[in-house]
């Protein structure tokens, strides 16, 4: 250490005299990087502390070590800072690792009828990370095989399951919460919910105890899926009497796991989901988030709750800067969507992997959602490549204009029936009576004597089964696929651009979240270097030092 003395002008004119204490570095000269390509190597293994040094000439570099063997090799120079290692593991709260048994913070969400595939949930939870299973919008015999196929695999480690609200079908809602019960399932990622239901508070409050401390013991964690701060809120809180009451009422919980569940938040954690593919509103990330973290501070300081429930980030999360970003603004864990449906693990086809590969941050829009198409309600689909976005509009707008097949014109019924159709209206009814038969009679039922919600069901055929063509790659409907998507691939497209991630078919979840993860550790360690007064620029050439 060498002691610089400086003269401090205060702003009431007076001056101070001060000594700055200028550190050193002494080491190994050989292992002095500075060039850019040197530069951005040692600063990229994140899991090594460096050293920023200044020779006598002014010229900045980094050395990954001190000291050296070889008294003939030693050097000195001016140490600006030290740069810790910062590991990708290290990222989120430490409080979300420990509850799940995972290695890094990063969850995969679940996409829809089986996108979200047991191949992909297996490879992420031997990775270290979570994923959701893709259950929505599938025969439950499928999610039961599903479900046996990843726990062969797995065993004890950990992955979530899809349940998903669905209004327009109830049964599905409670017939997936009787499922996953049965299974031993203990956690799910609750997605598509406008409000709490009998299902969900069911699967929460179920398997609740108390150990001898008077602490509940939760069997059954929920990660809430959510983009509106009233909705949240409904997580954040117990489950509301009247629905526990009715429970109990029905023995479907006892009164014990009842009192339990009015000690605890309806959620573990919370997903605050952005401008995201498929269901989602929109929303920008850098304003919900944090609103939804000052949410959570205020009803934690009201209901003191053991453990606070956790915030965690989706949407719009494709590069390294966004995954950095989203923990830097508080985010306990992040979730990706849309760039894992691209990789070879998905259950989508390689027809739509690579028209995701192709895919821009504009080459997105909104179309009507099958799951609740009478709602209004939309989601977030590809629109490079495919018709689907326009297609399923169209048959919104002939809905909202009709009240029953019968009234549609027959030019406008014709053309229907030969370009989205391929078949008659009235044949497309009897695929939709044996499918509901099988799946939800009760639909089929409601319809009988109301032409209007006949008229939507034969629609939402149409809107179904485009994701089930995206995902088998149906030949000869490459125009109909629906293909849920947000911009965050194209930001992933263009962040792989050159790089072995660019071309689809090297594509691997795990690995993907490696390298986002990493990226987002060495952007840590980056800005770490800024709050001690020294800026990199991009190049790896040039510093400024405050």
């Amino acid at each position: 250490m060498t002691n610089v003395t400086a003269e401090i002008k205060q702003s009431n004119g007076i001056t101070m005299v001060a000594k700055k204490v200028s550190a050193k570095w002494f080491g190994d000269k050989n292992v002095l990087s500075f060039d850019a390509k040197g530069i951005k190597k040692v600063l990229s293994n994140v899991g090594q502390s460096c050293f920023i040094v200044r020779d006598p000439n002014g010229l900045i570099g980094v050395a990954d070590r001190l000291g050296t063997d070889d008294p003939s090799k030693l050097t000195s120079m001016e140490l600006l800072a030290t740069v810790p290692a910062f590991l990708p593991s290290q990222l989120g709260d430490p409080e979300f690792r420990k509850t799940y048994g995972l290695q890094y913070n990063y969850m995969t969400g679940a996409m829809a009828n089986g996108i979200g595939s047991a191949e992909l949930v297996i490879a992420m939870s031997k990775a270290g990370m979570l994923s959701s299973f893709g259950a929505a919008g599938m025969v439950l015999s499928r999610v039961e095989k599903e479900i046996n196929a990843i726990q062969k695999a797995l065993g004890d480690k950990p992955f979530a399951v899809n349940l998903i609200h669905s209004p327009s079908e109830e049964a599905l809602e409670r017939e997936a919460t009787d499922l996953f019960l049965e299974k031993g399932i203990t956690i799910v990622e609750a997605s598509a919910f406008m409000d709490l239901t009998p299902h969900i508070v069911r699967y929460r409050a179920s398997g609740l105890s108390q150990d001898a401390d008077g602490k509940v013991v939760i069997k059954n964690r929920v990660i809430a899926k959510i983009s509106r701060s009233e909705l949240a809120e409904k997580f954040m809180k117990p489950a509301p009497d009247p629905l526990l009451d009715q429970l109990v009422a029905e023995g479907k919980i006892s009164k014990d796991e009842a009192e339990c569940a009015r000690k605890i938040p309806m959620a573990d954690d919370i997903t605050v989901e952005a401008d995201s593919g498929g269901h989602t509103d929109r929303r920008s990330l850098v304003c919900l988030l944090p609103a939804i973290i000052a949410l959570r501070d205020e009803l934690q300081s009201k209901f003191q709750f053991p453990k606070e429930v956790r915030i965690g980030a989706a949407g719009g999360l494709g590069t390294p800067k966004s995954i950095f970003a989203a923990f830097m603004m508080g985010a306990a864990y992040v979730v990706t969507g849309s760039v894992n449906q691209a990789c070879l693990e998905s259950g989508s086809s390689d027809s739509v992997r690579k028209v995701l590969s192709e895919v821009d941050m504009v080459d997105v829009m909104m179309a009507p959602a099958a799951d609740m198409f009478e709602m209004g309600v939309k989601l977030q689909v590809v629109k490079k490549g495919s018709l689907f976005g326009l297609r399923a509009q169209k048959l919104y707008d002939i809905y909202e204009a009709y009240n029953g097949m019968d009234e549609i014109p027959e030019k406008e019924r014709g053309s229907l029936e030969k370009t989205l159709f391929k078949d008659t209206l009235d044949n497309i009814w009897k695929n939709c009576v044996d499918f509901f038969n099988e799946r939800d009679p009760d639909q089929i039922k409601r319809a009988e004597d109301n032409p209007k919600r006949k008229m939507a069901l034969v629609f939402r055929w149409y809107l179904g089964l485009s994701s089930a063509w995206a995902n088998s790659g149906e030949k000869g409907r490459e125009l109909d696929y629906q293909i849920w998507c947000g911009p965050a691939m194209g930001a992933f497209n263009k962040w792989t651009k050159g790089s072995s991630l660019e071309n689809w078919e090297n594509r691997k979840a795990a690995e993907v979240a490696n390298h986002l993860l990493t990226g987002a550790a060495h952007l840590f360690r980056i800005q770490s270097l800024e709050m001690s007064g020294i800026r990199m620029h991009s190049d790896y050439k040039h510093w400024e030092i405050a």
